[in-house]
């Protein structure tokens, strides 16, 4: 976290920085996706670059539908894990490309306290909070401010005690994408209290076409020489363990694979892995935090953050096959996720990077996913 005047961060996903020229409350309508169980209509918008590049973006949990990219052969197919309709996002609860929070990942117990105060929080993950609680940023409807075809803007407003979060927070999502084959996720946010805030993008990623078999043969490199190794509740211990000599060793590009099922306790309590790794930052700009090459199709995806973390999951507990969007299904291992974030229950470790927001402060964060070919 860094103190410029105000609490920055950032999170990427296209490229295009800087907001769009529109009025803050310009509504924009998009097309027709569902309504939520109170009657609320879902909007679907489309964004699209001059290469082909398409992404679909529905108000409901702001989540990433859809994503387009060309293979080393030109052809196009959707790369992210998504359903062809609302229906099919409230009937199950997997944060398919969607924002979560107000605390991406986990915090144990399901509890914190701040500035002298507890507050305790949904437990909907044992005993813990997992993305934001029972009704996070993920299941909520977000509103839309602007579109041009290139970018959209949303905003959702989360009320004081909402989950048993502190504050009224006024947070807002870009997405923007790129004639670079970059799409880029903004992320600002203000309270009127003091409070805790961790968002995130939860994209699952199959670079060989969502549905199309596992990721266990894409190759991924983590720019991070230490992770944070957790608990048998995925929690967290506060020990930053350097990943030489372990099966979280991806300072070089390693097939998923390869070592997933490893007689290795950090990978066992997992069911494979759902970890984060602490970034080496960048001198400047955004830093880089994985590169993934699918071998099959020949794309590549770079994720470049100003996060200091990156929860890098391997589906484990997508108990396939599921039913997908194009009448596809997602088996186990069919995707990964890369989380770019603060560390998990970061209000409960001290010596983590700070989330707290107060009032007067902005947060700010960038997440871009970068796509390329390599034949």
């Amino acid at each position: 976290m860094r103190f410029h005047g105000v609490l920055t961060y950032m999170i990427v996903a296209a490229a295009l920085s800087g907001p769009a020229a529109h009025g803050a409350d310009s509504k924009t309508a998009g097309a027709p996706f569902g309504k939520t169980p109170d009657g609320q209509a879902v909007e679907i918008f489309t964004l699209r670059n001059g290469h082909g590049m398409e992404a679909l973006i529905m108000t409901w949990g702001a989540g990433l539908v859809s994503l387009k990219v060309a293979d080393a052969k030109g052809q196009l197919d959707n790369v992210v894990l998504g359903n062809d309709d609302l229906n099919g996002y409230l009937q199950r609860d997997s944060f398919f490309g969607k924002i979560v929070g107000r605390y991406g990942n986990r915090i144990g117990k399901a509890r914190f306290t701040l500035e002298g105060k507890e507050y305790l929080l949904a437990a909907n993950n044992g005993a813990n909070t997992l993305h934001g609680g029972k009704a996070g940023f993920d299941k909520r409807l977000w509103t839309p401010l602007a579109a041009d075809g290139h970018s959209i803007e949303l905003r959702y407003v989360s009320k004081d005690g909402e989950e048993g979060y502190p504050g009224n927070l006024t947070a807002t999502v870009r997405y923007t994408l790129g004639e670079n084959d970059e799409l880029r996720i903004d992320y600002t946010a203000t309270t009127d209290k003091a409070t805790v805030l961790n968002v995130t993008n939860h994209s699952y990623f199959n670079l060989g076409g969502a549905g199309n078999g596992t990721i266990l043969d894409e190759d991924v490199m983590i720019n991070a020489d230490r992770f944070t190794p957790v608990d048998s509740g995925l929690i967290p211990t506060g020990e930053l363990r350097s990943v030489a000599g372990t099966p979280m060793d991806f300072r070089k590009p390693m097939r998923i694979g390869a070592r997933i099922d490893a007689d290795y306790e950090q990978l066992k309590y997992g069911g494979g892995y759902d970890h984060n790794w602490v970034l080496i930052p960048a001198k400047e700009g955004l830093t880089l935090a994985a590169r993934v090459h699918d071998p099959r199709s020949g794309r590549v995806m770079e994720v470049r953050t100003t996060e200091p973390g990156v929860q890098f999951y391997t589906s484990n507990m997508l108990n396939g096959p599921v039913a997908g969007a194009d009448g596809k299904v997602y088996l186990r291992r069919g995707a990964l996720c890369l989380e770019t974030q603060h560390f998990p229950d970061s209000p409960n470790k001290p010596t983590f990077p700070s989330t707290e927001l107060k009032p007067g402060q902005t947060y700010r964060s960038t997440t871009v996913f970068r796509f390329s070919v390599q034949k």
